[in-house]
């Protein structure tokens, strides 16, 4: 019942954390690291023991699914070559150059361990950054900083294995780790999309025979994330690179049709699993705090100075790891702007100014996956300990934090004097979906033909096939191209939608005098309800 008892006062926290960041104005991740290290104060004494398997499997399929889900796959793609550059050519230059800066700074700390250390420290977390920034960063530079999270995230912690194995095995061969790492990746990569796929075409025949239940098909999701880091994790595949593959595949085929409900439902699903999980492994590290510092000190004979001294530790390391991304950030985009100039492309649309490049390296903040990477980090090595297992933790704590202050203190001051412009390209294309949707709903209503069974019924039916086309034939007045009947039509549009607000509410005060009075059952209630409510949700935000 313990164990019980700890999952609910986690999950309660997260809800609470919640509530309570829109009243501070700090980042949600930093409160509940507060949260969860007052939950750990002595007197309170809240302790989780965590096992690194167990954590690394709850925590990171489902995360990394959600990413590649979530990743707008034409922004990666048109990104590609800055978002590569950034995943894998920068995990690569910090995981050489932080590795030796930290076995040069803690010789306690072998070389394989210290190039874990800096693998695991690699990827970055856009969810954070998107909560400090409040959407304000320029649309190209957020796309690449997700693009960048999604991909680091795999590229960190497979490079975050191997150096470990090498730690553990105390063998590295950097022509077999290439090659093993490019076997490991493509393997990951088509054992994810292959298992998705399985996936889609069994929903597929399911839905063909009729058995298109929401809850189910939500279950099936569910599960594909962690079937996915299983099953290539036993085939000797990378499971996060299968994870993530997988989340990219089923976002292709989420499309099939009779799933309306399954979509809306499957959403709000991930919505909630999301930031969950997200809240929980923050909440953890809170939780941690305490035990982490604790670890970090016990075998030393003064407190104060020994934490003193460690903490200047991370905070070299953590500068160090600044330094290394911003030469990196600076280096790589004047040599594409040199490139594009030399091969007469023109300019990037995005100018590599010195701000820009400030803001790319800030935003680099580290977060959940760097957390369940290094708590990861097996007990013992051999017969033995591993070598500073619990300074490594620290580290990486430290870390984390140190990048969500920094983020929080210096984003706001880059963005000052910056505004978000619209992204006139995405409104327009918005536009001609929506009338190029409506005009094909218009073409297939005007080619239907009913056929009713006397002249009451034929009246009828053009009543109602006429009245279904007024509101497509409104739908291509609101996205007409003239500014004047747009601003007409948005007016109406409005409108109506505060008119049928209206009414819809009118029509649940009167569902709940029914069911007060009993004059209708709880079923009936809950079926009324339910559709009353999704069409408010269809409404949006009416002001």
């Amino acid at each position: 019942m313990q164990t019980a008892y700890t999952v609910l006062i986690l999950l309660m926290l997260v809800s609470v954390s919640r509530l309570v960041g829109r009243v501070i104005p700090l980042p949600l991740p930093l409160v509940q690291i507060a949260a969860g290290a007052l939950l750990a104060w002595p007197t309170l004494g809240l302790h989780v023991a965590l096992d690194p398997e167990l954590f690394l499997f709850l925590f990171l399929p489902p995360l990394l699914f959600s990413d590649g889900w979530r990743m707008p796959k034409r922004a990666l793609w048109q990104l590609r070559g800055p978002i590569l550059t950034l995943a894998v050519g920068l995990v690569l230059f910090t995981v050489v150059g932080a590795g030796y800066f930290i076995h040069w700074l803690l010789p306690t700390i072998p070389l394989p361990v210290a190039f874990a250390l800096a693998a695991v420290l690699s990827p970055t977390d856009a969810v954070a950054v998107s909560a400090i920034s409040q959407n304000r960063l320029p649309t190209p530079l957020m796309h690449m900083l997700q693009g960048e999270a999604l991909m680091n995230d795999a590229s960190g912690l497979v490079t975050f294995k191997f150096a470990l194995a090498a730690a553990v095995t105390g063998v590295f061969s950097l022509t077999s780790a290439s090659l093993t790492f490019v076997a490991v990746a493509l393997g990951g990569l088509a054992i994810g999309v292959a298992l998705s796929w399985l996936v889609g075409r069994l929903r597929a025949w399911m839905i063909a025979r009729g058995w298109d239940d929401p809850a189910t098909h939500v279950v099936f999701m569910l599960l594909l994330p962690f079937a996915a880091y299983v099953l290539a994790e036993r085939l000797g595949a990378s499971g996060i690179l299968s994870a993530v593959a997988a989340g990219m595949m089923q976002s292709w085929l989420d499309l099939l049709p009779r799933q309306t409900s399954t979509r809306l439902l499957n959403r709000s699903v991930w919505s909630l699993l999301e930031f969950a999980f997200n809240g929980l492994i923050f909440l953890l590290l809170g939780l941690q705090l305490p035990d982490i510092i604790k670890a970090v000190v016990s075998h030393e004979p003064t407190l104060w100075p020994t934490l003193f001294y460690r903490c200047l530790d991370v905070l070299a390391i953590f500068v160090a790891l600044v330094l290394l991304r911003f030469i990196w950030v600076q280096s790589i985009w004047r040599l594409s702007v040199l490139l594009r100039r030399l091969r007469g492309k023109g300019e990037l649309t995005q100018v590599p100014t010195a701000r820009s490049c400030w803001l790319l390296t800030v935003g680099g903040v580290r977060g959940a996956v760097t957390l369940a990477g290094v708590m990861s980090v097996p007990m013992l090595m051999g017969a033995q300990a591993f070598p500073e297992r619990d300074l490594l933790i620290f580290i990486a704590a430290g870390v984390i934090l140190l990048s969500l202050v920094s983020a929080c203190i210096a984003l706001p001051l880059l963005l000052r004097g910056i505004e978000k412009s619209p992204d006139d390209k995405r409104r327009q294309e918005v536009r001609e979906a929506w009338r190029k949707t409506a005009e094909a709903a218009i073409h297939s209503l005007e080619s239907e033909e009913v056929v009713p069974q006397d002249a009451a019924q034929a009246a009828l039916a053009a009543e109602r096939k006429a009245r279904i086309m007024s509101e497509y034939r409104h739908q291509l007045d609101v996205f007409n191209d003239s500014a004047e009947a747009q601003a007409l039509a948005f007016q109406m549009d409005l409108l109506e939608r505060r008119l049928r607000l209206k009414a819809l509410r009118a029509q649940r005060l009167e569902l709940y005098r029914l069911s007060r009075q009993h004059e209708i059952g709880d079923d009936v209630l809950r079926e009324v309800l339910a559709d009353l409510d999704l069409s408010e949700a269809n409404l949006g935000q009416v002001r």
